[in-house]
């Protein structure tokens, strides 16, 4: 079936509520001649449809998930020997799940808000009988039992696997391009890398090999990629979406969320990944919003603070002017917008590198020589942390979580660069790791939302003068995803940036 061409401006209106809740409405997907909705055309292929347009088609039974997943395995085909995003594509079971899926709509059944959707998990995220790597030759053949708290609500909520994504070596790293299964390409210029450590994540939303894409992010490996493959990336607060069962980092700064096209979609797949679960120490019993609810909310009232110190230093001039430039929008778009200081940032590295540390000892001491020669530089660096370093930089972690709401008293969110400048060539950036160490948890604009454990979104505002995407950030305080979707979707919709897609 050929679908219609879709207006990026549409979006689902509600979501799922509670656990036996109805389905999103039915939304028009287009106008017709005579205003009726709109009949599929030539125009636009199925890979190409936002997460939530696929959804409306296959609840309207307009299309079908077997026909969404046709699509998007011939896309991976078509673009994945260039861009190397999919580690495992899983291909034979896909079509599986969608026919039972296709099965279920036929008969009334619906599972979710992603019923019959194709998404892709990052390959540090366990699933029962699907090789998962962690972009690693120590794990090369690793076959999880079980899937990771993330898996299985994806499942229950109806989504189609597609496969696993590269990525950074045990996400210790931010380009993909230092990995056992070689470097990520920029789906906006092969020749760049995607960011990292959620590359693979980043590249296959970005050329629309998947519809959505989880990613984990501890100091900005869900919006790094985001922005350097001009897509969004949500990394909600810390103990919101669970983290058992994801090969860790750190587990006191990991943090697993969606990556998608628009902000609506990151809305829509955020919702059935929420949720206490009382197995994930760093999981938080606290209430779940109806994130759809933000989207096309008013913010006309909200206060944008703007820290200069930190997070505007030493920005490449093209990084400033479209900062610049998204700042003018939200002075349109909201009641104020007025600089602000955040707390100082500690160095983070002695928790980042301990933990590290911590969990890769057994087996580093086995097979040392299995590792890329970087990250074998980074695990023998953390093991130089003391016990009274890890212990302190933990206490000032968990004081600074309890207090970062105070910040947010006189404002309702906080906009910053993600990146303080372009993506460089994977070229040059194997030729610095060959002796480079990865600063575990560096200051970098992303990693101090990490160490506060606020929500933070990546969204899309400009390309350099050579094509590069750039992004830029919005921050909350502590639950706050709401106000964080409202006010990237207000400037998503007011702007035309997440509308192009790379020339591939």
């Amino acid at each position: 079936m050929r679908v219609a061409h879709l207006s990026r401006r549409l979006f689902v209106k509600t979501a799922l509520a509670g656990a036996a809740g109805t389905l999103i409405p039915r939304i028009a997907i287009g106008a017709g001649p005579a205003g009726g909705e709109a009949q599929p055309a030539a125009n636009t292929s199925l890979s190409s449809l936002i997460l939530s347009e696929a959804f409306q088609l296959v609840h309207s039974k307009k299309i079908s998930p077997v026909e969404l997943t046709k699509a998007c395995i011939s896309r991976i085909e078509q673009l994945n020997p260039k861009l190397n995003a999919f580690i495992t594509v899983t291909g034979e079971s896909a079509l599986a799940e969608a026919k039972a899926l296709e099965d279920d709509a036929q008969r009334g059944r619906w599972r979710g808000p992603l019923h019959g959707v194709p998404i892709a998990l990052k390959d540090n995220i366990d699933t029962a009988g699907v090789r998962t790597t962690a972009g690693s030759a120590v794990f090369a053949d690793r076959v999880p039992t079980e899937d990771a708290e993330v898996t299985r609500r994806l499942k229950a909520a109806g989504a189609v696997f597609l496969g696993k994504l590269n990525m950074h070596e045990f996400a210790i790293g931010g380009t993909t391009a230092v990995t056992y299964f070689g470097p990520v390409k920029n789906p906006w210029n092969l020749d760049y890398h995607p960011s990292g450590s959620s590359g693979g994540s980043g590249a296959a939303v970005s050329a629309e090999l998947c519809y959505g894409a989880l990613g984990t992010d501890t100091g900005g490996s869900i919006r790094g990629p985001a922005a350097y493959c001009s897509i969004v990336g949500l990394k909600p607060t810390y103990g919101r979406v669970s983290i058992r069962g994801i090969i860790p980092m750190c587990w006191s700064l990991d943090h697993c969320g969606p990556m998608c096209r628009t902000v609506a979609d990151c809305a829509l797949m955020l919702g059935p990944l929420a949720g206490y679960d009382s197995l994930d120490l760093s999981s938080r019993d606290h209430a779940v919003a109806n994130y759809m609810s933000a989207i096309g909310a008013k913010v006309a009232a909200f206060r944008i603070g703007v820290p200069r110190a930190v997070f505007y230093d030493k920005l490449d001039p093209e990084i400033a002017q479209a900062m610049a430039t998204a700042l003018a929008v939200f002075h349109k778009l909201a009641a104020s917008v007025e600089d602000v200081q955040l707390p100082t940032m500690m160095d983070m590295g002695n928790i980042g590198g301990a933990e590290i540390y911590a969990y890769h000892e057994e087996q580093f001491a086995k097979t040392p020589n299995l590792y890329q020669p970087q990250t074998r530089r980074a695990i023998e660096r953390g093991k130089q942390a003391s016990a009274a370093q890890y212990l302190k930089a933990r206490r000032d972690v968990e004081m600074l979580r309890r207090n970062i709401g105070a910040s947010f008293q006189k404002i309702d969110a906080v906009v910053t660069p993600t990146y303080e400048k372009p993506s460089e060539t994977i070229a040059e950036v194997l030729k610095r790791a060959e002796t480079d160490t990865p600063t575990p948890i560096s200051l970098s604009p992303r990693s101090p939302f990490n160490v506060m454990g606020l929500p933070t979104i990546s969204i899309p505002c400009g390309f350099t003068s050579k094509g590069l995407p750039i992004g830029m950030q919005i921050s909350a305080a502590p639950w706050q995803e709401e106000k964080v979707l409202a006010l990237a979707h207000a400037y998503e919709q007011a702007t035309e940036w997440h509308k192009r897609r790379p020339p591939l």
